[in-house]
């Protein structure tokens, strides 16, 4: 199973990111531009939070607020699960999956390298499979 460094090595990658007192409306059309499912809230360039579709729907529309009048630092999410580039595939769904979340930023030297998302991890764990498959099959070719 690869590592995470592995990981964001073979994808091309970009950190996404907003400030706190930006609007939820920017956020929104960030996301949308580049078909992203969060983005990375940075105060200069210190990790603040994350800003992601299930902040706007639990926070925004349920709680009646609008998006052009609510600021991010008020719905991001604070607590922000963080990995580092040596853990696995295998390691990362885990903790998506015990956590809740879907994005990962990765934190190398206290600095945010990339984020990978669920559909990073769910591509390399195919992979794995495939490639184990193909091993098999070869093992009982031959």
């Amino acid at each position: 199973m690869r590592t995470v460094k592995q990981i964001v090595h073979a994808k091309a990658h970009r950190i996404l990111s907003i400030q706190p007192e930006n609007t939820v409306y920017d956020a929104l059309l960030q996301m949308a531009e580049h078909d992203v499912g969060a983005l990375i809230v940075l105060q200069g360039e210190q990790l603040v939070g994350i800003f992601s579709e299930r902040d706007y729907a639990r926070k925004i529309i349920l709680n009646g607020k609008t998006s052009k009048l609510t600021l991010v630092s008020e719905v991001m999410t604070r607590h922000v699960i963080c990995v580092n580039p040596d853990r696995s595939a295998d390691e990362c769904m885990a903790l998506m999956t015990e956590k809740h979340v879907r994005h990962l930023p990765v934190i190398e030297n206290k600095t945010i390298i990339a984020v990978i998302s669920i559909g990073d991890v769910v591509r390399e764990m195919i992979s794995d499979q495939q490639h184990t498959i193909a091993q098999l099959e070869q093992y009982i070719m031959s």
